[in-house]
């Protein structure tokens, strides 16, 4: 019996040792974990060469067909959470190879969103800033208590946003494509038209899938009906949201600010306009980085890995 070589990629606060007991495999196995991030398909593909198990974290690195067909070893492939639109599985089920997933923390993006939210309306990073240089006072913050919160996308994640703002004293109005106004109501929402949730809500937050169906489905005309007072986030994926028309109303001041955790491109480029704009808060797509979701994503990537190796495979993604 030979050795497995099991790459753990993007750990990039280099800690998946911390979270993962490989010494509960019940065959031998060499664990490299990788700390950077590596986009370009030829140097993906010159690194895992080697391997036969790959774990990946989220969506950080992509699997298409054309890397998938290049990795003759690879025979498991193990995703952090039970959806990943990074991996092909179509591709991989055609070459043999088993696609995993894993549990994962159902509050941290809720969380996430609400921190962004927060900290956007009250200004809260340059404030901190202000407080560094010597300054005080600097910005006037608006209020949740009163105003309306505006879900766009009132599904799992959607619904405990939703619950939150009702607790803040806030009107919940959402939109989805299928939403009605019978599951609106089970959350304390009202279902409204797109353009009216846009044009009255204090706060615009995206909770929606990305697919093909959603990919760009915030418009810069959504966007162009805020109000000036109001604030957009986004913790769901960068793609259903039109990036340049984001960056277009908050260089131009027509609304408050954004609060923003996911992007087109990740890691954001260092040149990234995003980057120069005062009025976006910006994070590094940590919805899902927390202590609680990093030991269930390596729990069961372990478990994961240590059925497949006794031929009983579990968590399989079709």
């Amino acid at each position: 019996m030979g050795v497995h070589r099991i790459a753990v990629l993007d750990d990039y606060q280099s800690v998946a040792a911390d979270f993962s007991d490989w010494s509960r495999l019940p065959e031998p196995a060499e664990v490299v974990e990788f700390h950077d991030w590596v986009g370009d398909p030829d140097a993906l593909v010159a690194r895992l060469q080697p391997f036969d198990v790959v774990v990946a974290m989220r969506e950080r690195t992509r699997f298409p067909r054309e890397v998938l067909e290049r990795l003759p070893n690879l025979k498991l492939l193990v995703t952090t959470g039970m959806r990943n639109k990074a991996i092909d599985v179509a591709a991989a089920q055609e070459r043999g190879i088993t696609v995993c997933g894993t549990g994962s923390k159902e509050t941290s993006t809720a969380e996430m969103t609400w921190a962004l939210i927060l900290a956007t309306l009250r200004n809260i990073p340059r404030e901190d800033a202000v407080m560094r240089a010597g300054g005080w006072q600097q910005t006037i913050g608006g209020d949740l208590a009163d105003g309306t919160l505006g879900v766009v996308g009132l599904g799992r994640m959607g619904s405990q946003v939703a619950r939150i703002g009702a607790a803040f004293g806030m009107d919940v109005v959402a939109w989805s494509q299928n939403l009605t106004d019978e599951r609106a109501a089970e959350v304390g929402a009202r279902r409204v038209e797109k353009d009216e949730l846009f044009a009255t809500a204090d706060v615009v937050t995206i909770h929606l899938l990305w697919s093909k169906r959603t990919r760009g489905i915030i418009t810069a005309d959504d966007l162009g009906l805020m109000k000036h007072t109001a604030v957009f986030v986004n913790t769901s994926r960068g793609p259903i949201v039109d990036e340049a028309a984001l960056i277009d109303v908050l260089r131009d001041g027509r609304i408050a600010g954004a609060g923003i955790d996911v992007y087109d491109q990740e890691p954001l480029p260092r040149d990234h306009p995003l980057r120069e704009l005062r009025r976006a808060v910006l994070t590094p797509h940590l919805g899902y980085v927390t202590r609680g979701g990093y030991e269930i994503y390596y729990r069961d990537a372990v478990e994961d890995v240590a059925a497949w190796m006794t031929g009983d495979p579990i968590r399989v993604l079709e």
